[in-house]
């Protein structure tokens, strides 16, 4: 269909990319420039409790934001990762969807700061995004959380290290992960040739040329494009993982490696559902959904899928 005309007004005050730009990219100034991009919205939802703290990691210290629900808990709890193809990219900019899915669902939500690249080439964000899995599932009480309940969730890179926390606690014998909902998320390389990377590989705020300029930052050395915990559809064997609730956009580059790996679980066994918001681009989720109607049809969705994984959908 269309563009969606909320989705057309940010595209039109995104500015273009210079086709002509050369060199080596300055990762400080893009950083800036993303956050730049973001603005804090005044009407948040409202939670019970925001707090920034810390979590042991695998290379020291890892800063999380814990969402906590209005109530009495414990509450199931919701490991979230930000996207920014595992280079840019902060938790501020998912403040709104947080809250959101917080309140609606009635869980803690964690969203985790992982370690980005270049500095910290992969495995360092899966390691991370494991590890914070792994702590809720230990710790989780001290944050008012259900060890027993937890799902995995993000967007974009923050999706690809859901799902990959979902294959390392299958592989690893680790946490039971209640639902996995990957949002847009990266899961096969840009030269794999999907249609969706020749269709919307310009124009449409998220790009092919990003998308490259990502997978030279992130992996170490082309090896690491064989490795599921890099590209979870490289994996032989997806039987066994969580249940998924796989989120996509119509005009996104990464719209078809979603809906591939959708149609991967289902396969393999695993209870999976896929939605398309027809119209809509990348970042429809986190960033972008205070101006799309359908990023807060998707966080409802979530939300919902969230209370039936949990076993809470009768529970207000």
């Amino acid at each position: 269909m269309p563009l969606d005309p909320e989705a057309q007004r940010i595209i039109d005050r995104t500015p273009a990319e210079d086709p002509n730009a050369s060199g080596p990219l300055d990762v400080i100034a893009i950083r800036e420039g993303f956050k730049q991009m973001f603005v804090m919205p005044d009407d948040l939802p409202e939670v019970g409790s925001v707090a920034d703290t810390t979590i042991p990691g695998p290379a020291g210290e890892l800063p999380v934001r814990v969402y906590t629900p209005e109530g009495e808990g414990p509450f199931p709890a919701f490991v979230w990762f930000h996207g920014g193809g595992w280079t840019v990219g902060g938790l501020d900019e998912n403040e709104y969807s947080c809250r959101a899915v917080c309140a609606a669902a009635d869980t803690v939500v964690i969203s985790v700061d992982y370690r980005l690249a270049p500095e910290n080439p992969f495995p360092a964000a899966a390691d991370d995004a494991y590890a914070a899995v792994s702590w809720v599932a230990a710790h989780g009480a001290e944050i008012g959380a259900d060890p027993a309940r937890i799902a995995v969730g993000g967007e974009s890179a923050g999706g690809n290290l859901a799902a990959v926390a979902a294959l390392k606690a299958r592989d690893l014998g680790g946490p039971r992960i209640a639902l996995q909902v990957l949002v847009s998320p990266v899961l096969g390389h840009p030269d794999d040739g999907r249609p969706s990377y020749s269709l919307y590989s310009e124009g449409y705020f998220l790009s092919k040329s990003s998308m490259d300029w990502f997978f030279t930052t992130y992996p170490k050395s082309p090896a690491d494009l064989d490795d599921p915990y890099l590209l979870p559809l490289r994996s032989d064997d997806l039987s066994g993982v969580a249940p998924a609730l796989v989120l996509g956009a119509e005009y996104d580059v990464l719209r078809d490696e979603g809906e591939e790996y959708a149609a991967r679980l289902k396969e393999a066994g695993v209870d999976t559902e896929l939605v398309r918001y027809d119209g809509i681009i990348h970042a429809f989720f986190g960033p972008l959904a205070t101006e799309l109607s359908a990023g807060r049809k998707a966080q409802a969705k979530a939300a919902a899928a969230l209370r039936a994984a949990f076993g809470t959908d009768g529970e207000r």
